[in-house]
């Protein structure tokens, strides 16, 4: 099975109300983990890249990296995105070098001018079969090149959604209803509640549109743990609820983003090595227990949260 778009996958997961796990890749064993765990659980998966993977892997190694997967799992649907895409130049390169879909996000700027960004954006990439993601509404929080300070987040405006799809043709929609970017999403003490009358207010004016979260990471506290047990220092890492994530895919959110947890995995997973084996230094040690351990945490998500196993 060669790459797919992710037309047929949120189409799927729309009527059979689960989401498609997005998950941001750097490098081989990320990859490996997650297309492991996919192909295991029978699930349709995206690997998104940043342009900060982008500019710490280069293009070339990470889209190979991605057909070597598909090669290696030719039982599940794999669509290669890239996420958060700053620029029409910087999706134009990646509709030219592979991808099947991009993500233009213009939220920063005015309405009209997110129009006209995402509108270039899409007629190029539909022009070459390949996909579109927006957004409207900024998350707060900082991850990769994404930065945005609290004060300047703020919620998807229902009564825009038509006349921005409408005027852009975008493929799927990325909305803020109370997700961020970042490990640190909520203070300690604090009750993460996700807006969900926005997003059902939403889902009424675009009716059988693909809905995607961004900055859904549940950060896991095991992990978060571990780093502080073993040297880190990551005081009120919070993350969002993972009961609510699965509520909002059966709702109309077809697809979720998930970054900081594998993250979290890995660093926690090659600290405490370390600390247990203070002699070692070949890279393949400490590597295959984290690739393993963002395995079993993708496993989880998949079953638990975004109820996509058995969806290939």
């Amino acid at each position: 099975m060669a790459l797919v778009t992710t037309t047929e996958m949120f189409k799927k997961a729309y009527n059979g109300g689960y989401a498609v796990g997005a998950f941001n890749v750097n490098n081989m064993e990320i990859v490996q983990a997650i297309t492991e765990a996919c192909r295991e659980e029978k699930a349709p998966v995206i690997l998104q890249v940043s342009k900060g993977a982008r500019a710490y892997a280069n293009h070339t190694y990470l889209v190979k990296l991605v057909e070597a997967a598909v090669l290696e799992c030719p039982e599940i649907p794999i669509a290669l995105h890239l996420d958060h895409g700053d620029s029409f130049e910087t999706c134009k390169s990646c509709i030219d070098g592979g991808f099947t879909s991009v993500m233009i996000d213009a939220s920063s700027k005015p309405f009209a001018e997110n129009i006209e960004i995402t509108r270039k954006v899409v007629e190029y990439a539909h022009g070459h079969g390949v996909v579109v993601e927006a957004e409207l509404g900024a998350l707060a929080g900082v991850e990769d090149e994404v930065s945005v300070e609290a004060d300047h987040a703020h919620y998807t405006r229902p009564e825009e959604v038509e006349e921005f799809v409408a005027k852009t043709g975008c493929d799927s929609l990325a909305i803020a209803i109370g997700t961020s970017h970042g490990a640190y999403k909520f203070k300690p003490g604090t009750n993460p509640q996700l807006r969900f009358d926005i997003l059902e207010e939403i889902v009424k004016k675009l009716p059988n549109f693909p809905i995607v979260l961004h900055g859904s990471s549940s950060v896991p506290q095991e992990y978060v743990d571990m780093v502080n047990a073993y040297g880190g220092r990551m005081p009120g890492a919070i993350g969002v609820p993972e009961e609510q994530l699965r509520h909002a895919a059966q709702l109309a959110v077809c697809k979720i983003n998930i970054d900081s947890d594998l993250r979290l995995a890995m660093t926690g997973t090659i600290r405490k090595f370390f600390a247990e084996h203070p002699d070692k230094f070949d890279p393949r040690e400490y590597l295959k227990p984290a690739r393993a351990n963002i395995k079993e945490l993708v496993r989880h998500k998949l079953i638990h949260v975004l109820g996509c196993a058995g969806k290939a």
